[in-house]
């Protein structure tokens, strides 16, 4: 028997908030998308449209720019950019209701800490593990992966259940935090590499010293990570190299940002381990090089908007 329907709100409609939210009223569950006004009209004339699997989809859903729409819901997937995590929980903070659950599906490690400090109230940390990519305005395009590690909490079991039926593989993890920690890594290493050249994770590899590059701002973040005493797979490498196998035509999330012209998250991934290894007397030499690198590039790109 099909399970009742959701009220769901997803507070920052970019690829990963329009992947999940056109997948969950894909299933039938009353899905509101917040995000800006380009989305918003293009759903409005035309449904989301959801590339995936070889065929293209057009999915029915409500889409509104204000914050006013997570009104309601009985969960809200924050999805917004790391550099927008305070102001969205200042916008969301007077229309959520007090039995709403809130999940931070977002990059970085400490935004469900950031956002829980706004609203006043639990924010369930998820990991997402998801390539895809805003191909035109309302038009998300899948590339692979699609599931979530959820952190634990009164509802967390419920809620993966029921999205693990609209086809969202979810699982709650007590080991969330360093599931994130993990994706950060990950993170740290292609980021903004892809971001610098332009390159996909498969053009990137056999590129000679660009594995040498990345392991060295692996081995800074692991030393980092060891100082906080956040636990690692021993083989933390070899997973970020099985990300770029899995995912050869991915562009980096910080790539596609620099190509629209918009402010990047390098602040809250290679920035935040330069950050902590300063607190901490951990150098992180390569991490800087590549969050600096990519501040210069954002500046470019502002001064050509500008322009």
């Amino acid at each position: 028997m099909k399970s009742a329907v959701m009220k769901i709100a997803v507070m920052g409609a970019g690829a990963v908030g329009c992947y999940f939210g056109g997948l969950l009223a894909r299933a039938g569950h009353d899905v509101t998308l917040i995000g800006r006004l380009g989305h918003v009209e293009a759903i409005g004339r035309r449904g989301l449209l959801l590339d995936m699997g070889g065929s293209r989809h057009t999915v029915p859903v409500a889409a509104t720019e204000a914050a006013a729409g997570v009104a309601g819901a009985d969960l809200v997937l924050v999805c917004v950019k790391s550099t927008d995590t305070e102001e969205a929980g200042r916008q969301m903070a007077g229309h959520l209701a007090p039995e709403c659950a809130v999940w931070s599906l977002q990059n970085g490690v400490d935004n469900a800490e950031r956002l829980q400090a706004v609203l006043g109230r639990q924010v369930v940390p998820v990991v997402v593990y998801v390539a895809a990519e805003m191909a035109g305005q309302g038009h998300v395009r899948h590339r692979g992966r699609g599931d979530l590690v959820v952190g634990p909490s009164g509802t967390s079991e419920g809620l993966a259940a029921r999205l693990t039926e609209a086809g969202i593989p979810a699982r709650v993890s007590g080991d969330a935090v360093a599931a994130l920690w993990t994706k950060l890594i990950v993170n740290c290493a292609y980021n903004a590499v892809s971001a610098i050249t332009g390159q996909t994770y498969g053009e990137l590899l056999p590129v000679p010293g660009i594995q040498e590059v990345m392991q060295d701002a692996v081995q800074e973040c692991t030393a980092v990570a060891m100082r906080l005493g956040v636990p690692l797979p021993a083989d933390i490498w070899t997973t970020v190299l099985d990300v770029g196998v899995a995912m050869p035509g991915q562009r980096s999330s910080t790539a596609q940002d620099l190509a629209r012209g918009r402010r990047t998250e390098i602040d809250h991934l290679n920035g935040y381990i330069v950050r902590k290894g300063l607190e901490f007397g951990v150098p992180t030499p390569v991490n800087r090089a590549m969050h600096s690198l990519v501040r210069a590039l954002e500046t470019r790109s502002a001064a050509s908007a500008g322009g």
